[in-house]
């Protein structure tokens, strides 16, 4: 078995951090390996929500299936499987001063003749786990200097709409 974890602080809060992470599409933004990634169906982001991701590693691609299972206020586990793997993604938040501790553990499990390619590959995860981790800090820091999309903002005085018209016109 292959476990990659990083843990690492950022400035966005918990909740956002952990809604950005549960929307598995948007690791395309972050992993490395990742050359696409789409959601297999519409609706909400709770457990049984899926993605199919195609990776890339040493010029191989392989594609898997994730689920999204757990969703907590602290944790996301998410299972990806094709017939060559198994992968477990655990993600754990906790807060930490005005940000967030995030721990991203992955552990792939490889089947058949693809089991013996185990310690090649962990010296390979091992460089996208780094990486990944370097990208990841960089989204969530965004999160935090964006403006949340719950936040509205209106005027602080009412804006007439309508063309205006000079004082001559009006009298």
């Amino acid at each position: 078995m292959i476990v990659v974890e990083r843990t690492f602080a950022v400035t966005a809060a918990p909740g956002p951090v952990l809604g950005y992470l549960t929307d598995f599409g948007n690791t395309a933004r972050w992993d490395p390996g990742v050359e696409r990634i789409t959601r297999r169906e519409p609706g909400p982001l709770a457990p049984g929500a899926s993605w199919h991701q195609a990776r890339r590693v040493f010029g191989v691609t392989a594609e898997l299936t994730y689920t999204l299972i757990t969703v907590a206020p602290d944790r996301l586990v998410l299972h990806g499987r094709n017939e060559g793997a198994t992968c477990v993604d655990t993600v754990s938040v906790r807060p930490a001063g005005t940000g967030t501790e995030v721990t991203y553990r992955v552990e792939l499990e490889l089947h058949g003749l693809a089991k013996l390619a185990t310690s090649v590959l962990r010296v390979e995860f091992q460089k996208l786990g780094a990486e990944s981790a370097v990208r990841l800090t960089a989204a969530l820091n965004a999160l935090a200097a964006a403006p949340r999309a719950t936040e509205l903002h209106f005027p602080s005085t009412p804006r007439n709409t309508a063309p205006s018209r000079s004082r001559e016109a009006q009298a």
